[in-house]
């Protein structure tokens, strides 16, 4: 009675093993691909799926987008610049049977295609192309990725540089270049400022022509902005001087006018014709003796 209760129980236990070898899941995220001795089968959507304990063997694969950093790789670039040059690439799997059937590690291959096809497609490119047109070398890179993985059931949605090192010595020449740019921009601006200063100058100068009141205008507002600080500088503008001296010339040929026709318009006085009629005493002629 006793063997006979021992070998039920290992009857039991060997039924939940296989039950429990048997019943696998598969995740709403996944797929499974069936294998019956050694021999494909087919995929199997996810849910709950019963297999032959020892006979069958069920892969689970994931269908969810993967995040695969590309390891920094030393490049020469086609101008003969060393970078180091790290990406970040998305991919997923859209075929779980070739996944599993068409190669052995999916994820180590897409890593070193990957490696491989960066060094490649920036060493084609200058180092001023790397810098500004990422997005195309972006492109170029998924593109060569999609042909290469369409064979394993990968799909790779995007290929993104993520840094770019360059050396000491190239940043320093970038920044000089960059400062030599920034003069240059300044000096056209300041260039095309002056030009146009000088033609609103002229403009401003032939209106003053014609009217030359204008000017003195000019320089009682330019006299108004010194005196607005209340300090003791006094300034005479060049006309203004040139304006108190012809008044001056004015004034002293006025005065040298005026003492003339004062002395033309003076009386003459008269001669006296009656000697006795002057006092004092009588002259006499030389040689006349008393």
């Amino acid at each position: 009675m006793g063997v006979l209760i021992f070998l039920l129980v290992i009857v039991i236990l060997l039924a939940l093993v296989a039950f429990a070898m048997a019943v696998k899941v598969v995740k709403q995220y996944e797929q499974g691909v069936l294998f019956r001795f050694g021999r494909l089968v087919g995929p199997r959507s996810p849910g709950l799926r019963v297999i032959v304990p020892i006979v069958d063997v069920l892969h689970r694969v994931s269908l969810r987008i993967v995040t695969m950093p590309i390891q920094s790789q030393g490049i020469i670039t086609r101008d003969n610049v060393s970078v180091d040059v790290s990406a970040v690439a998305y991919f997923r799997v859209v075929d779980a049977v070739k996944s599993v059937i068409a190669i052995e590690n999916v994820h180590a291959a897409i890593d070193q295609i990957a490696q491989t096809t960066l060094r490649k497609v920036v060493g084609q490119h200058t180092l001023d192309e790397t810098l500004s047109e990422t997005d195309r070398i972006n492109l170029g890179i998924r593109e060569i990725l999609d042909v290469t993985t369409a064979e394993w059931g990968v799909e790779v949605t995007l290929v993104e540089l993520k840094d770019i090192q360059l050396p000491d010595s190239m940043k320093r020449a970038m920044a000089r270049q960059a400062e030599a740019e920034r003069e240059k921009r300044a000096k056209i601006i300041n260039a095309e400022g002056e030009s146009l200063a000088a033609a609103a100058l002229g403009a401003a100068s032939d209106i003053m022509m014609d009217h030359p009141l204008a000017l003195q205008l000019r320089n009682l507002q330019s006299l108004v902005e010194i005196g607005v600080d209340k300090n003791t500088t006094v300034v005479f503008p060049a006309p203004l001087m040139s304006t108190i001296g012809e008044l001056g010339t004015f004034l002293a040929r006025e005065t040298a006018a005026a003492a003339t026709t004062a002395a033309t318009t003076a009386p003459t006085p008269v001669a006296a014709t009656n000697p006795k009629t002057i006092p004092g005493p009588v002259l006499k002629e030389a040689g006349e003796t008393e």
